[in-house]
């Protein structure tokens, strides 16, 4: 049995070049009730580095204090100067670039400003791939509108990949999307009573 060679089901007559089509920015959603959504973003984030390109990663639920795994690695990669430049920024405790000392957060609000800097930041081709972690939760909680999260991604400047993670993509963001990744759950330790663990969930 040989492996899949990757060849195209068909060939759109979009008048681009074989060439221009293969380094075309993808949107690409990773969704769906199983584990592993953002893992394989952040996999993507590896070989990224790995060209040289500068990351941003936006994390919209995991709460600020938390200390995943992926993002110390990414961390000392970004700084290592071998590879891409990494930007880490997390809602939880306020995005780093506003302070909200003393306040309660409104976490509706802290969505919709690290969504706005996003959106500067894509203006300004600031990366050349996002990781925008648990993203369909602020559109599916209404803090976001979908159509402008769409609108925006499809519309944006050349040369930038944008993943997006989280359950219950919605269905505009999986149509206008370029890769769509289903993440299903057959079995998971936590079914039967396990807890997550270092190393596995962080």
């Amino acid at each position: 049995m040989t492996m899949p060679q990757g060849k195209p089901v068909s060939v759109p007559e979009d008048g681009l070049t074989t060439r221009q089509r293969r380094t075309r920015p993808l949107l690409i959603v990773h969704t769906g009730p199983g584990k592993g959504k953002s893992t394989a973003a952040f996999g993507l984030a590896l070989r990224a580095w790995n060209q040289g390109w500068p990351i941003g990663v936006f994390q919209f639920v995991k709460s600020a204090k938390w200390r995943i795994g992926e993002e110390r690695a990414l961390r000392v990669l970004g700084e290592s100067g071998e590879g891409g430049t990494v930007s880490w920024h997390k809602m939880g405790e306020g995005w780093s670039w506003i302070q909200r000392p003393g306040s309660e957060e409104d976490h509706a609000a802290d969505a919709r400003e690290g969504w706005e800097q996003i959106k500067r930041d894509l203006a300004a081709r600031t990366f050349r791939l996002y990781v925008l972690d648990e993203f369909t939760y602020p559109m599916k909680w209404g803090w976001i509108d979908v159509e402008e999260v769409v609108a925006t991604l499809t519309s944006r400047p050349d040369g930038q990949h944008v993943v997006v993670t989280g359950r219950d993509a919605d269905p505009r963001l999986v149509e206008a999307a370029d890769l769509v990744t289903e993440m299903g759950k057959v079995k998971h330790p936590m079914d039967a009573g396990q807890k997550g663990q270092k190393g596995i969930e962080w």
